[in-house]
């Protein structure tokens, strides 16, 4: 197919600058699919071990408390709430509301850092931080 010189190419990620708003947008999809594929495994595994009886169960405390595993945990937390935040704020721009770049911006930024704030409360929580 030959192209039309005379007409527009469409722009490219070399035109647009970077924003939180793009970097909120792919988080969303990254961590959907993240929370889809490992969430699914941690899910699976957890239910097998408990249908494995206690050593089973045993087995994949061990793992979890392994710091590898706490990694992928807190990783797992945040992809968890980054996506929930994510969704609220797609959701709202669904409503027509939102798309003014100072409160587009904000709202972006604030999902990110809810997030982070979310999981360390967790974990601070879970761990017992503190106490």
């Amino acid at each position: 197919m030959a192209r039309n010189p005379s007409r527009p190419l469409s722009p490219h990620l070399t035109v647009w600058r970077w924003g939180p708003g793009m970097l909120v947008s792919i988080l969303h999809r990254v961590t959907g699919g993240a929370l889809s594929v490992a969430g699914l495994a941690l899910l699976v595994w957890w239910l097998v071990a408990i249908a494995g009886g206690p050593a089973s169960y045993a087995g994949l405390s061990k793992a979890a408390a392994h710091p590898a595993g706490l990694i992928v945990l807190i990783g797992i937390s945040w992809a968890f709430f980054q996506h929930l935040l994510s969704g609220m704020r797609h959701l709202l721009l669904d409503t027509g509301a939102g798309y003014e770049l100072g409160i587009n911006k904000t709202s972006a930024i604030a999902t990110i850092v809810g997030s982070v704030a979310l999981t360390i409360a967790l974990w601070v929580n879970i761990l017992g931080v503190g106490r």
